[in-house]
């Protein structure tokens, strides 16, 4: 393996007009860009002609982490100062939570925060790194109160208005997969978003198992790589659940040599994370740090859809490991020119 990857060779040109501000009317019309790893074709389809591509017998493993509204608008209580707050995990003592505030390097500890006209208070008292450790005060149930007075917390490329209620709402019903079932993401499994019941559907009468593991996407996934060598860049820790049926699933599929198929970066780490072969049928949780890049090898995971990301990311950089990087690099350029849109509420890939 290599001991020196330089970063800037994973930077690339990107038109911010292709950043998608807005997801399509329908899920499943996402355009999806097929490459062959072994050929390196490249086709060019839409997204509810996936089946097509998948082979029957397959298992396709899905992230069913359900993103929480978690961003709130407030003020400092002291002196009215308006706050804006990204809840990210609760910590091991109830109503403690990791926060990122702006500005937090100004904000003294024992200050108190306000939100939804008093339905929550915080207090800061603590700092771990960049996050600010808050106790929570409220009466009732906290997610609730968050359902009613926080916002999704959308990728900071994605551009809104405080009071774009319309956008709200959409990004309520759109930045979550219909499979979505356990809360504690702050940012959705974004391969995930492009499937309907009707894609599920296809996919059963072609004979394509499917499962589910969790992995609760917190900041890991999007911290920026502030090495110049990125094998020295360290993933912050994650937190993962393969259940007892999805195991079985992926014991089946592995001893039987069937192909494994990740939905997202998300769910191709955590796989990337256990050793299928040693697993045990009554499933497994944990936390993963697990970062990939060019040179490492893949011991479960076959085939992989994603979406198009950004330059210099962890998750392209596990695109380019897994995949060879020129031809990524290839797929990228076609994207680009065929005007794709990117990130979040973009388009898919499909690598085989």
């Amino acid at each position: 393996m290599e001991s020196f990857l330089n970063l800037k060779d994973f930077d690339f040109h990107l038109p911010e007009s292709l950043i998608a501000q807005k997801p399509l009317a329908d899920r499943d019309q996402s355009k999806l860009m097929i490459l062959d790893r072994n050929s390196g074709s490249i086709k060019h389809e839409i997204f509810k002609n996936l089946p097509h591509f998948i082979a029957p017998q397959s298992l396709m493993v899905f992230n069913n982490t359900k993103v929480v509204p978690s961003k709130l608008n407030g003020y400092i209580i002291d002196s009215l100062r308006p706050v804006e707050v990204l809840l990210v995990k609760e910590t091991s003592k109830k109503n403690h939570w990791e926060a990122l505030i702006k500005g937090l390097s100004k904000i003294k500890l024992g200050t108190e925060f306000e939100f939804g006209d008093g339905k929550l208070k915080a207090i800061y008292i603590d700092r771990n790194s960049n996050k600010a450790i808050l106790k929570l005060l409220h009466k009732g149930k906290l997610s609730i109160i968050l359902n009613e007075i926080a916002r999704m917390p959308m990728p900071p490329y994605i551009k809104r208005e405080h009071n774009d209620n319309n956008l709200e709402a959409l990004d309520r019903e759109r930045y979550q997969t219909i499979f979505a079932r356990y809360p504690g993401a702050i940012a959705a499994p974004t391969a995930g978003l492009h499937f309907t019941p009707n894609t599920l559907k296809s996919l059963k009468d072609k004979g394509v198992d499917t499962t589910h593991i969790t992995l609760h996407v917190g900041t890991g996934t999007f911290q920026s790589i502030r090495t110049e060598n990125i094998i020295e860049h360290k993933m912050q820790a994650e937190k993962f659940h393969i259940s007892k049926e999805a195991t079985k699933s992926l014991i089946t599929s592995s001893k039987n040599h069937r192909k494994i198929i990740a939905i997202g970066s998300t769910t191709t780490r955590v796989l990337e994370s256990v050793d299928l072969s040693t697993l045990q049928e009554e499933g497994t949780s944990g936390w993963t740090e697990r970062y990939i890049f060019p040179g490492q090898k893949f011991n479960s995971v076959d085939h992989i859809l994603t979406n198009f990301h950004l330059p210099k990311s962890t998750l392209y950089i596990l695109v380019c490991a897994f995949a060879d990087k020129k031809l990524i690099s290839a797929a990228y350029d076609e994207a680009i020119k065929r005007k794709y849109r990117f990130f979040s509420y973009g388009d898919a890939m499909l690598i085989i």
